[in-house]
């Protein structure tokens, strides 16, 4: 249920009251905007502000209440606005729709009376009362709508709450295009209804961003003080996935005094992805001196911090004071970024079984983040524990949805030196790594059959496989083959370590078979790529 309007008398009120007041007005603003969690809380922060009409602010708290399904709630809050203003007409209203949805109609009907006599000829106040018919039934009092938005509109066509109302039937029914139109109606007939606008960009925020930014903008001209506008705006950008401009929206936003907070912990969360990690940094820094059990701001810190190359030296530290944190609170949570960016800080202190552990809560708590398997395995090849490398990796690949060349080639990479590392102690474990090796090359060649690196594996893995007699030439086939597909690449050059390494072995076979001339061939390509070796030169300058 939408149980909302606009009057003009606080319009009027609103123009007398300073930029950046915080009095009724605020929670108003966003409670015309259907954001009643925000408005409740600006209308008890600012209940006992100067210039605080506690009329208005009881009577959108009652109606907050009805949102909120405590129709006794909303009674108290409606009474309280009549014993602090008996003349202003809306209470009257709310207490009416108290009945009405207490089925009494006619003690709504009598409210709705009083209410007129507060307010005669007002078509905003017969606007609230069609609401009011609308929120308790929109079926069964069909006509009593209809009867109340003919006398809006026969008492001022112009009033800009009839074409909100009809806005938002017409978004009720699914009809946004028509809602739209209603909306920019009321703009036009009330340049300062800051929830058209923001009713307006609500319905293009997501599919046409640009609309709703263009909206936004509008309103923040006609009120550039608005926190409602300053925060929409700032949202669109988001959703437009422009975070630079979203944080500098932001920026405005968190300066005002009737912004959440923890919108300043949003504003942090853009300065990030908006790639001001500076100015993140110096953020969150102050956000936790103003309170320094603020984990969301110590994370933000963190994570800005390690974006910039001077604060090297503190990451460490500052890692282990978030991991104390989140340790010391079950509500301190942490997202993926975090897991990743001190396990990696803790990998580079060298302390990879830490970061282990932390890893491993992190797949725990969230099991299909494939990163988490990625960076554990790091941890293990720093540890020179590459069958465990192996293993970890096995998950980031089984929660990518399509593994690319690149992810089958570094599991092969991982799985080839598992079977190198267990080949003198467990030759059977060394033959199986062996096997998953060649396996996920055969499987990088089917999405990349003209890249060498696949038959180099095979190669690779024939020479491990072989026996010392057979060593030096076990991988001549399968070396040939990658030779011929890498000097074929747009770049041989990009591959110079691998290219030595097979020139280097092919040379050394066609030695052993006593053909020099061809040994000379391939030691030679070898020197294209190390032209200053003049030790390798010499050896090969000497062969006959």
């Amino acid at each position: 249920m939408k149980f909302k309007f606009i009057f003009a008398s606080a319009l009027i009120a609103a123009a007398a009251i300073p930029s950046f007041a915080q009095t009724h007005v605020e929670g108003q603003e966003y409670y015309k905007a259907d954001q009643f969690a925000n408005a409740k809380e600006l209308l008890l922060r600012n209940m006992n502000n100067a210039g605080t009409d506690k009329s208005i602010s009881n009577y959108y708290l009652g109606m907050i209440a009805l949102e909120e399904g405590n129709k006794s709630e909303a009674a108290k809050y409606f009474d309280a606005g009549v014993a602090a203003n008996p003349e202003y007409a809306y209470n009257y209203v709310g207490l009416g729709f108290v009945d009405l949805l207490n089925g009494d109609k006619a003690a709504a009907e009598k409210q709705f009376k009083m209410a007129e006599g507060k307010e005669k000829k007002s078509a905003a106040l017969h606007i609230a009362i069609a609401r009011a018919y609308y929120g308790a039934d929109p079926v069964v009092y069909a006509k009593e709508i209809e009867k109340r938005v003919e006398k809006a509109r026969k008492t001022n066509m112009q009033e800009a709450d009839i074409y909100l109302f009809e806005g938002d039937r017409k978004k009720d029914n699914k009809d946004f295009g028509g809602a739209g139109s209603q909306y920019e109606m009321a703009t036009t007939y009330d340049p300062n209804a800051s929830e058209a606008y923001v009713k307006y960009a609500n319905l293009f925020t997501m599919v046409n961003p640009e609309y709703a930014i263009d909206m936004l903008n509008k309103l923040l001209s006609v009120n550039p003080t608005s926190a409602l506008a300053q925060r929409e705006l700032a949202n669109a950008y988001y959703n437009a996935q422009k975070f630079k401009e979203a944080a500098t929206e932001y920026g405005k936003y968190v300066k005002n005094p009737n912004h959440f907070k923890q919108d300043e912990d949003r504003y942090a969360f853009l300065l990030f992805y908006g790639g001001d990690f500076q100015k993140g940094y110096d953020y969150s820094t102050e956000l936790l001196k103003a309170n320094p059990s603020n984990f969301t701001a110590q994370r933000y810190q963190f994570m800005n911090a390690a974006q910039i190359k001077e604060m090297a030296p503190q990451m460490l530290p500052m890692a282990e004071a978030l991991v104390a944190a989140h340790k010391s609170n079950p509500a301190n949570k942490f997202a993926p970024i975090d897991y990743i960016l001190i396990a990696q800080e803790l990998n580079t202190a060298k302390r990879p079984q830490e970061a282990q552990a932390l890893l491993e809560e992190a797949i725990k708590e969230m099991p299909e983040n494939r990163e988490f398997y990625k960076q554990l395995a790091m941890t293990y090849v720093e540890e020179n524990n590459l069958s465990k490398a192996a293993e970890a990796y096995e998950g980031y690949i089984a929660n990518s949805e399509k593994p690319g060349y690149n992810d089958f080639i570094q599991q092969a990479t991982f799985a080839f030196y598992a079977g190198v590392e267990n080949k003198a102690n467990d030759p059977a474990t060394a033959d199986k790594y062996y096997a998953i090796a060649q396996s996920y090359a055969d499987k990088a060649a089917e999405i990349l059959p003209d890249n060498y690196k696949p038959k180099k594996f095979a190669g690779d893995i024939a020479k491990q496989k072989a026996d010392e007699a057979s060593v030096a030439s076990a991988a001549v086939p399968a070396y040939t083959e990658a030779i011929a597909l890498l000097e074929a690449s747009k770049d041989p050059s990009r591959y110079a370590s691998d290219a030595k390494e097979m020139y280097n072995y092919m040379g050394n076979y066609y030695l052993d078979q006593k053909d020099v001339e061809k040994a000379k061939e391939y030691f030679n390509k070898y020197l294209q790529y190390d032209p200053n070796n003049e030790q390798y030169r010499k050896f090969v300058e000497g062969l006959k």
